[in-house]
C-alpha cells in the first residue's frame, strides 16, 4: 500500500479503538514497513496533522458532506481528514493530494465511496482559502483554526490571558524535537555532544536542563549514534527538568510510585538505587527493557503494584518517592494530539480524586526528613499546585522545599513549584512540587 492508504488504515484504526496514534503507528511502521523508506516520514506527517488538525479539517469537511461526520464509516472519514490535510497545510499540488487520496481509498477497499470522496476533495480543493468561523467568538475561532476543543480554549483562556493561551494552542500543533537525555552512568552530555557531532548530526544542548540534547529530525531514533550503547534515553526537556528539580541525594534509596513509561525511574537510577512500580506488568516489561538498554539493570528493581495501597515492608525503607501521578496528560498533546478529543472536564476531578489517593497512601512510607516529588504533565491546577497546596494544609509535618539553585541551571520556578508550558520554549506542560516531611 502506499503511504496515504497506510495513513487512512492508521487513523481509521485509532477511531475505532481509541488506541493512542504512537503506538498504531509504530504496529504498522514495523510489522509492514513502506517499500520507500521516505514514506515512514510522510505517514508520520499525515497521521499526526490529520489527528492535530481535526477540528479544523471536519469544519472545512462538513461545508460539503451531505450527512454528519461521526455517521461515516472510519476509513472514510479518515481520507477526507487526509485528503483536506494536504490541501489545506502541504504544498503537495491540489490535484495530486485529490486524486492520490481518493486512490488510497479504493487501495482499502472502498472504491464504493471513492465517488463521494472525490465531490468533496474536489469542493474543498476550489474554496480560495481554508474556511474558518468569525473572530467575533474568539473561543469557537479558536477552538476550530488551532483544533482544540472549545471548554479547554475557554478553560487556557480563564486561566492563561489570550497571548499564552494561543501559544499553548498554536505550540500543540507543532512538531516536537527529538530531545534525549544523556545517560550520566555511562557518558557526559558535553561528551555525548561531541560524539553525536562527529556523527554528523547537528546536536545542541537543551538551554536548561544540564543532561538534555535537541536533536536534529533523524528518522528512526533506533539507528541514531548511541542508542545501541545506552548512552542516551528520549525524554522531553520538561520532563528531564522534573528529575533535576527533584535533586535527591545520591545516597537515597528511592521508590517510583507510578513510574511508567519510565523515564524519570531511569532518570534517578543513573544514580540511584531505585524500586520502579506500576499497576500494569506490559508496562514493567517495558521499562526494565529499557533499563537493561541503558546498562540500569543493578540500581533499577521492577515491581508490579497498585499505587494507592500500602506499600510491602519487605521491599524495606525509602528515603524518597517520585510520584508522576496518572493525569490528564494535557501537557503533552503535541506528541498524543488524540487526547484533547478525549478528555472531558469532568477527568480532571476524577483524576484529582485518584492523585489524592496515591499522595496520601505514599506520604505515610516515607521517613522523618525524606522527600517526596510530586509530578503531573498537565497545566491544570487543579491536578498541580491546588492539589499540593490541598495536602500541605491537611499535612502540617510536609512543606515545600525548593531545590538548592545550581550554578548555570535557572529552572522555571512558580512560587517553590516547577512549571513548564507548551509555547514558544519547546516544553511540555508540567507541574512538579519537592516536599519535605519535616517529622
Amino acid at each position: 500500500m502506499n503511504a496515504r492508504a497506510i495513513s487512512i488504515q492508521i487513523l481509521s484504526r485509532v477511531r475505532a479503538t481509541d488506541a493512542y496514534l504512537n503506538v498504531v503507528l509504530d504496529t504498522f511502521l514495523s510489522e509492514s514497513p513502506p517499500a520507500d523508506p521516505r514514506d515512514a516520514g510522510l505517514i508520520t506527517e499525515l497521521v499526526y496533522g490529520a489527528t492535530r488538525r481535526e477540528l479544523a479539517l471536519d469544519y472545512a469537511i462538513t461545508r460539503f458532506a451531505d450527512r454528519k461526520l461521526e455517521a461515516l464509516e472510519d476509513k472514510v472519514l479518515a481520507a477526507l481528514r487526509v485528503g483536506a490535510y494536504q490541501l489545506f497545510y502541504t504544498r503537495v499540488p491540489a490535484r495530486a493530494a485529490v486524486a492520490e487520496t481518493v486512490q488510497a481509498l479504493k487501495d482499502v477497499g472502498l472504491t464504493r465511496a471513492a465517488g463521494f470522496a472525490n465531490a468533496i476533495l474536489r469542493k474543498l480543493a476550489a474554496l480560495p482559502a481554508q474556511p474558518l468561523p468569525s473572530e467575533e467568538d474568539l473561543v469557537e475561532f479558536l477552538s476550530v483554526r488551532e483544533s482544540h476543543p472549545r471548554w479547554l480554549v475557554e478553560r487556557w483562556l480563564r486561566q492563561f490571558g489570550r497571548e499564552r493561551a494561543e501559544a499553548m494552542l498554536v505550540a500543540n500543533n507543532q512538531t516536537p524535537a527529538v530531545v534525549i537525555r544523556a545517560n550520566r552512568a555511562k557518558v557526559t552530555r558535553d561528551a555525548l555532544l561531541e560524539q553525536l557531532r562527529e556523527t554528523g548530526l547537528e546536536a545542541r544542548p537543551t538551554p536548561v536542563s544540564p543532561v538534555g540534547i535537541i536533536l536534529p529530525p533523524v528518522g528512526r531514533v533506533e539507528d541514531v549514534y548511541g542508542y545501541a550503547e545506552g548512552l542516551w534515553q528520549v525524554q522531553d526537556e520538561a520532563a528531564q527538568l522534573v528529575g533535576v528539580y527533584g535533586d535527591i541525594p545520591d545516597t537515597a534509596r528511592v521508590l517510583d510510585a507510578c513510574a511508567a513509561p519510565g523515564g524519570k525511574a531511569c532518570h534517578q537510577a543513573e544514580t540511584h538505587q531505585v524500586v520502579a512500580t506500576d499497576l500494569h506488568a506490559n508496562k514493567m516489561r517495558k521499562i526494565l527493557s529499557e533499563a537493561k538498554r541503558l546498562g540500569l539493570t543493578e540500581r533499577l528493581r521492577a515491581e508490579v503494584h497498585d499505587a494507592t495501597e500500602p506499600w510491602p515492608e519487605a521491599w524495606g525503607e525509602f528515603h524518597a518517592f517520585v510520584v508522576d501521578a496518572p493525569c490528564s496528560g494535557l501537557g503533552t498533546l503535541r506528541r498524543h494530539p488524540e487526547l484533547r478529543y478525549r478528555r472531558k472536564p469532568e477527568d480532571l476531578g476524577r483524576l484529582a480524586v485518584l492523585q489524592r489517593r496515591i499522595l496520601e497512601n505514599c506520604q505515610e512510607a516515607v521517613p522523618p526528613g525524606g522527600l517526596l516529588v510530586y509530578a503531573v504533565c498537565t497545566p491544570e491546577p487543579q491536578e498541580g499546585q491546588d492539589q499540593v497546596e490541598m495536602f500541605l494544609r491537611s499535612h502540617p509535618e510536609w512543606t515545600a522545599e525548593p531545590p538548592v539553585p545550581r550554578e548555570g541551571v535557572k529552572l522555571p520556578l512558580t512560587q517553590a513549584y516547577l512549571r513548564t508550558l507548551p509555547g514558544p520554549e519547546g516544553w511540555d506542560g508540567f507541574f512538579a512540587a519537592r516536599l519535605r516531611k519535616l517529622y
